[in-house]
């Protein structure tokens, strides 16, 4: 740097040289360095006993805007946000100063054997430690930067584990994790075990069978509530995959249905009754006029057998994950009615989740293995890899599809069956944060349809009950805190309004929407 311009670091003028000279001169010891920022009259001794009557909390906070905000308005609007939550910020602000965070800043500190002189210059030294980073590092770390650093697998209680998972392109993250290394990057010999039905899948998690499984995003609030099966605890730990479902109808049918009244006394397949794909299903039905109760008959059916049960004539119509609706058309079985996108654009389908057994049991390996399934969504989600992708998951083992029909599906360019060639990128997408709106949303459909049991109607159910399904079920925090060490940039909000083709959801009023739906399309 030349004399008289501004140092690429801080933007004063100086050399830029200086920096690594004062930094050598800086005293190791924390105090002395103290006493010296003090004697240079950065900290007086006034602000210093001012701060014995900061509130803590406040303190956390501003710190951590004066860290990780950078001045962006709307970067500290989100980082509020996050502040507002209860346990939120103390995940936030270890992600912003590191793991030794709560060494200057926890309560312990000031209510420990310390004094208050040492609580105080604490607190300096916490804050010189912002401003130091800031200077030094021009900011957070890139994410690949963060992604790429070792990952110490040193305390995972299991590494010898077996992920459940139904060949379907919902899976990508959980499938792909295997051939492309990501379990193996987190400590883990993993081996993906192809099941042949929902049914199964939960099956085999009840009987302890699996370590970690793929499923569809309904099924933890179910199964922890004891739908179908004894209750069996389930956490929803992220979310597979955005997107990605279709409505496809037989070839048979082609040029007769155009919308949902079209539909009835038709015979159509849905992969479980706890789907996304059979709400989605009955909110469509329901906005023609139709009783899916009555109109229709829905039936579940595994979606390996679903082409097959399309050809035959046994299903006239399927709300299906993919590939099974490319594949029909492939097959010249089908033509693909409707993307669920369209129905709703960025709803969740299925998820990756583990028992509150085996989470208590393995809490490190159950993060470790998060972490890894997160990474991999975010691999995932750039277009640029997902022919790569196609390849490594249609092998036999794994989809056992046609590499063409993958792609097409994860690119987004395909052929309709009805003689077009759309490009839609975002058919399906990966995007792994579990928003307590989709669990919201998805709880009141299972009331509206009567799926929760006689004793959890749309008369009964409170915004508080379904609220605290929400919160127990679906990790949104743990998510946010492993994006964050991660280096993403997760939302810091829990919920959000919600679009779809046919109303708009309200998170804070689930039971008003659900009232209004009833009143508005009937049951």
């Amino acid at each position: 740097m030349l004399p008289g311009q501004p140092c690429r670091t801080c933007g004063i003028v100086h050399f830029t040289s200086d920096h690594s000279r004062f930094m050598e001169s800086m005293p190791q010891d924390p105090v002395d360095m103290i006493d010296d920022l003090v004697k240079m009259g950065l900290y007086k001794e006034n602000q210093l006993r001012a701060a014995d009557t900061v509130n803590t909390y406040e303190l956390r906070k501003a710190l951590f805007l004066k860290r990780v905000g950078r001045n962006d308005p709307q970067r500290e609007k989100l980082i509020l946000a996050l502040c507002k939550q209860a346990g939120g910020l103390e995940n936030a602000f270890a992600a912003a100063f590191g793991p030794q965070a709560g060494l200057f800043f926890a309560d312990s500190v000031r209510n420990s054997g310390a004094t208050r002189r040492e609580f105080l210059k604490n607190m300096a030294v916490g804050a010189a430690l912002v401003t130091l980073a800031s200077c030094a590092s021009g900011g957070e770390p890139a994410a690949e930067e963060s992604a790429a650093a070792p990952v110490d697998t040193s305390n995972l209680e299991k590494t010898d584990i077996r992920v459940g998972f139904i060949p379907i392109t919902c899976a990508t993250p959980i499938i792909m994790s295997e051939p492309l290394g990501f379990y193996e990057k987190y400590g883990f010999n993993a081996t993906v075990v192809k099941m042949p039905s929902w049914g199964a899948v939960r099956d085999s998690a009840i009987a302890g069978e699996l370590d970690a499984y793929h499923m569809l995003a309904p099924m933890p609030i179910s199964m922890t509530l004891g739908m179908g099966a004894a209750p069996f605890g389930v956490r929803l730990a992220s979310i597979e995959n955005i997107n990605g479902q279709a409505i496809t109808v037989a070839e048979r049918h082609l040029g007769n249905v155009n919308g949902p009244e079209d539909f009835k006394g038709f015979v159509i397949g849905v992969p479980f009754p706890f789907s996304m794909h059979n709400l989605l299903l009955r909110y469509y039905l329901a906005s023609g006029g139709l009783d899916p109760d009555v109109d229709v008959q829905i039936r579940p059916v595994p979606p390996p057998d679903s082409i097959a049960q399309l050809i035959s004539g046994d299903i006239d119509a399927m709300l299906m994950p993919d590939p099974f609706n490319q594949r029909a058309v492939y097959e010249g079985a089908g033509f693909i009615h409707m993307l669920t996108k369209d129905l709703w654009d960025g709803h969740p389908c299925c998820a990756f989740a583990a028992s509150d057994d085996w989470i208590t049991a393995n809490p490190n390996s159950f993060r470790a293995l998060n972490k890894a399934i997160i990474e991999a969504a975010a691999y995932a989600q750039d277009p640029a890899n997902r022919p790569e992708i196609a390849a490594a998951i249609s092998d036999r083992a794994f989809l056992n599809q046609p590499v063409e029909v993958v792609e097409a599906v994860l690119t987004g360019n395909f052929e309709d069956g009805q003689g077009n060639t759309l490009s839609i990128p975002d058919r399906i997408g990966f995007d792994p944060y579990p928003w307590q709106s989709f669990a919201k949303w998805i709880s009141s459909q299972l009331v509206r349809w009567e799926l929760l049991g006689p004793e959890r109607t749309a008369d009964t159910i409170t915004d508080a009950q379904i609220d605290e399904l929400g919160t127990d079920v679906f990790l949104t925090d743990l998510a946010r805190e492993l994006a964050l060490e991660l280096g993403q940039q997760p939302p810091f909000e829990t919920d959000r309004t919600e679009t779809l083709a046919f109303d708009n959801f309200d998170p804070a009023a689930p039971t008003d929407y659900l009232k209004g739906q009833i009143d508005q399309f009937g049951k």
